[in-house]
């Protein structure tokens, strides 16, 4: 079975790299250490020094195991090679809820650089599915799990 594509910007491919190199290079060596720390503790069987040291292991070792096939199925996001006037993964989309809602922008990116919260919204997201594809003035309504809302285009920058 072929591994699904990452799609990232170049930013976003560069946190990855950051965390991954984070992980190996201090968080890994770290936690070796909190084990070793624990062992000499005596008794493993009643040691939670030792199984919190574990645990943590077994999620760092699967964080950077999660990375490596992240960054070996990256796709960089190439906004220039669409239209600039249609909404895309790597573009920030201007709109307003009508009939009439505050005005938001988002950029849509991949999963793994997805941050509402920032203004980066998953391409497989209910919003950013109904906004693909569609350019300045077009109204449009998105289907969401909070029901359906109307929205006017009013701008796409890259």
């Amino acid at each position: 079975m072929a591994e699904k594509e990452t799609l990232v910007t170049e930013e976003g491919l560069q946190k990855l790299k950051d965390e991954l190199d984070y992980l190996i290079t201090v968080k890994r060596p770290e936690v070796v250490e909190k084990i070793k720390i624990a062992r000499s503790y005596g008794d493993l069987s009643e040691n939670s020094e030792y199984d919190a040291a574990r645990d943590e292991q077994a999620f760092v070792e699967s964080r950077i195991q999660q990375l490596q096939k992240m960054i070996r199925n990256a796709k960089i996001i190439d906004t220039s090679q669409y239209d600039g006037d249609v909404v895309t993964v790597g573009k920030t989309v201007v709109f307003q809820e009508l009939p009439d809602g505050e005005q938001e922008e988002y950029t849509i990116v991949g999963r793994t650089e997805a941050d509402p919260l920032s203004g980066k919204i998953s391409n497989d997201s209910p919003m950013a599915k109904g906004l693909l594809g569609k350019r300045v003035g077009d109204t449009v309504t998105i289907h969401t799990p909070g029901g359906d809302i109307e929205v006017k285009i009013l701008e796409i920058r890259v």
